[in-house]
């Protein structure tokens, strides 16, 4: 899954972007009390107070919907407690979501109160549990560099070359048959020089993928 250049790194030296794959959600029950945990990847502060707002519209039954959000690294990273004791609910919410390394993501907890007070300590554990589920539902994804190139080979060529993109766990993007071999692929960027020189020695020297952008991807599996 490609993600827009654009995107902040969260190290600038190793550049990579841990964020949430899709939104979901979980729940469980403590002390009867029924606690949601709901997970969303977010861009901008106007996208995480939209999942926000519709949780809120979802579930405004229910007792509480805290929430907490933290963008581009923590440029912006705000909760709210709705009406839980003061520093109980959201502060706990945000914590998680800091220590799992995740940016640009919102996280609402719902709560439907089962009628046993759970204390000070009990709330920030509910919580901090709920929001935990919440993210792993939405999985927590890490993007690393990669640098995109095009490439025009002869069918004999083929064969070499996608064997030395296998072992680089290139990422094919786009791959066309026709009177050459037309293919657009995606590799690590630390790694994409020692490629990029590999294919150019396979071939003799007449060579040379054309290098388009640099973009985040997840790693290929398998």
């Amino acid at each position: 899954m490609a993600v827009n250049s654009n995107l902040p790194a969260q190290d600038t030296e190793i550049r990579k972007y841990v964020t949430l794959e899709r939104e979901a959600s979980a729940e469980f029950i403590e002390k009867k009390s029924v606690f949601i945990g709901h997970a969303k990847p977010v861009k901008t502060d106007e996208e995480a107070l939209e999942f926000v707002k519709k949780i809120k519209e979802k579930y405004a039954d229910a007792t509480h919907n805290v929430y907490a959000y933290y963008l581009r690294g923590g440029a912006m990273a705000r909760y709210s407690d709705d009406n839980e004791p003061q520093g109980t609910a959201g502060p706990p919410v945000l914590e998680v979501i800091k220590k799992s390394g995740c940016d640009d993501c919102a996280v609402v907890v719902t709560r439907y109160f089962g009628g046993i007070l759970l204390g000070a300590g009990g709330l920030v554990r509910a919580y901090a549990n709920a929001a935990s589920l919440a993210l792993e539902a939405a999985h927590i994804v890490t993007y690393e560099e990669y640098s995109v190139y095009t490439l025009s080979c002869d069918y004999g060529e083929y064969n070499k070359i996608n064997f030395e993109l296998e072992g680089a766990r290139a990422i094919i993007d786009n791959l066309d048959f026709a009177d050459k071999v037309n293919m657009r692929f995606a590799v690590r960027k630390p790694i994409a020089d020692a490629l990029i020189r590999k294919i150019a020695e396979l071939s003799g020297g007449k060579l040379t993928p054309d290098f388009i952008e640099l973009r985040f991807d997840a790693e290929k599996k398998g």
